[in-house]
């Protein structure tokens, strides 16, 4: 169950993120610990998430926060990236994950089956490309209700 803050913090934190190019994808707000955690998860909308745009978001947010009263107590303030995803949905993602193993799960059978297991070739306007075992399999985009990473050790 989210904290009853989360959405006020949420609201704090989106337009500190865009300023930034990031987006706010996460928060969780612990208050079990002493003193409560606030961690915010960030993905930057340029490319890959790293230790800078966590450290700018977290140094930004912080001003923000602090001014705005909302946690007059002590806190910790964590910014992490979401890390990665099990299921790939952008275009971006699509092209991060190139060659990696996946699980294209479909609403009808393709070539029989409803889950297709191979390696992600690439994610064009009409079709997912992977590679299943030395051939290629086209699955059209509007017959997929899924694809995830999987792996396959």
């Amino acid at each position: 169950m989210a904290h009853p803050l989360i959405p006020e913090i949420l609201e704090l934190a989106r337009p500190v993120a865009e300023s930034l190019r990031l987006e706010v994808v996460h928060a969780v707000f612990q208050t079990n610990q002493s003193p409560p955690h606030l961690r915010i998860d960030v993905r930057n909308l340029d490319g890959d998430t790293g230790l800078e745009d966590c450290e700018r978001m977290s140094r930004a947010f912080e001003l923000v926060l602090d001014e705005s009263g909302l946690l007059p107590d002590a806190y910790v303030l964590e910014v992490s990236s979401p890390g990665v995803p099990q299921q790939l949905t952008t275009d971006r993602e699509f092209i991060s994950f190139k060659g990696f193993p996946i699980c294209v799960t479909t609403e009808t059978p393709v070539d029989g089956q409803k889950e297709n297991t191979g390696t992600l070739i690439r994610r064009d306007e009409t079709h997912v490309h992977l590679n299943k075992k030395g051939r290629t399999v086209k699955i059209a985009r509007e017959a997929i209700a899924s694809v995830r990473l999987i792996d396959l050790a």
